[in-house]
């Protein structure tokens, strides 16, 4: 299992912001295991504490914005798109204005600073979203539409379409995050001057020039009014029968607007919470439809405490039953575990088949035959002391013994037939040889059992 990453050390940007135009500085400083993305605004009373979450983004017009109460944080996409790009987990920001800074309207500098400062592992697993089936949002009224596929890493492809024959149609995919710093992080974002007027009106982009977005002018408009437009971005006067570019630098790339939504893309999946496993199509995509995709996902969590492992039997085991033979002390007929498929420092998936020949099934009930939920809850603790005998040198001469079970839970019938699948999470550090862990039993994917408990482990006499 892939380790939960934080910062080497701290990290701080100082710029403008795009819509506010105030002076920003923004510090990225290393987080503890389980963190994940929190914003405090350092400037204000109390100095609030909001969570970069989906379900915390409060307006999508011109960025993402967090919004808890009265506090506001807005324009955090770019940064989060590099965070989650180079797998940073954990990162506590504190920044002293209602927004980041705009910087040059990429993701570039931040990559830069992340690589320059370095990661650092943590002991926690990291835990993937895992996409098992289609999911989609769409709006009816723009046309836009995200589709999430399972895919056996993150990637995105991303469709832009906008009545301009500059940028009529582009694509841009990503395949690979390693592949983000160099094709993804330094496009820009863009605006067309029939937007800039009334965004100023709107009292935003005051912070906007042409060193931090792409100007498209596609549209002629008046001469005057294109010569206020150059005076306020700071630039000369260009004639207005000349549609095309106000930018004097060249484009990054000849798709750099829909490389930039796809970058866009990232950093709203990025509020999620977790790293996510599946591919994104996105056609028309936004801040708005990013973020319905992004909260329909946070519900799907939020409804499943866990994820039901994956399980392949065509993939080798990590343990295999004689070698689980050697670690635990039980045998015919209740030994409750065939094989292992996974396991890390702080969890582990093991595997029970049911075949109608197992003895309980004999008189539990013979005419339809039903698995004790005793027995899924002593599978559980055999899988359990799998873990913590794992962790220890010469695992043959422990055990490990019940001392207390609490909240379990039966959901579901279990019958012969079925493959149980566990997976059991350390509830925290194992001290003076007593481990406290929760375990989750799955039939494919649906949950029929839980329970938490406590254990021992006891050096054989």
């Amino acid at each position: 299992m892939d380790k939960q990453h934080t910062l080497k050390g701290s990290i701080t940007f100082k710029g403008k912001g795009l819509h506010t135009g105030l002076p920003v500085t923004v510090t990225f400083n290393p987080a503890p295991e389980n963190h994940g993305y929190k914003i405090q605004r350092v400037d204000l009373p109390d100095k609030p504490i909001i969570e970069a979450l989906a379900e915390n983004v409060g307006n999508t017009q011109r960025g993402t914005v967090l919004v808890k109460g009265d506090v506001v944080v807005s324009t955090v996409e770019h940064a989060m798109s590099a965070l989650y790009a180079f797998g940073v987990d954990n990162v506590f920001i504190e920044v002293d204005a209602p927004e980041f800074p705009i910087l040059d309207g990429s993701s570039i500098e931040y990559v830069e600073a992340i690589k320059k400062v370095g990661l650092e592992e943590q002991s926690a697993d990291r835990d993937y979203y895992i996409v098992r089936r289609k999911m989609e949002v769409k709006d009816e009224v723009t046309g836009s539409k995200l589709i999430l596929l399972p895919d056996d890493q993150f990637c995105v492809n991303s469709f832009i379409e906008f009545e301009s024959k500059f940028i009529p149609n582009q694509s841009a995919t990503l395949d690979d995050l390693s592949e983000f710093e160099k094709e993804i992080a330094p496009c820009r974002t863009f605006v067309f001057v029939r937007d800039v007027q009334p965004l100023l009106a709107a009292g935003l982009i005051k912070g906007g020039d042409l060193d931090n977005a792409i100007v498209i002018y596609e549209k002629q408009i008046e001469q005057t009014d294109l010569n206020k437009l150059a005076d306020y971005l700071g630039v000369p006067h260009k004639d207005a029968s000349e549609l095309g570019y106000l930018n004097n630098n060249q484009l990054r790339f000849p798709n750099e607007p829909a490389r930039h939504k796809l970058l866009d893309i990232i950093g709203d999946m990025a509020l999620v919470g977790k790293p996510i496993k599946g591919r994104v199509i996105a056609t028309r995509p936004g801040h708005k439809i990013n973020n319905q995709l992004a909260r329909a996902i946070r519900k799907q969590i939020k409804l499943n405490e866990v994820q039901p492992p994956i399980y392949d039997p065509n993939v080798e085991p990590v343990l295999d039953v004689n070698r689980i033979r050697t670690m635990l002390p039980h045998r015919y007929p209740f030994l409750m575990v065939d094989k292992v498929i996974e396991i890390g420092h702080q969890h582990i998936v093991g595997i029970k088949n049911l075949s109608v020949n197992e003895l309980f099934f004999q008189g539990h009930f013979p005419q339809e035959p039903v698995m004790p939920g005793v027995l899924q809850v002593e599978a559980m603790a055999q899988i359990g002391g799998l873990l913590v005998l794992s962790q220890v040198e010469n695992p043959e001469t422990y055990s490990t013994y019940f001392m207390k079970i609490d909240n379990v839970k039966f959901r579901h019938k279990v019958v012969p037939g079925d493959t149980l699948i566990f997976r059991l999470q350390m509830m925290s550090e194992i001290r003076r040889g007593i481990a406290n862990m929760k375990g989750y039993a799955f039939v494919g994917e649906k949950l029929v059992s839980e329970a938490e408990f406590m254990a021992q482990i006891v050096k054989n006499k």
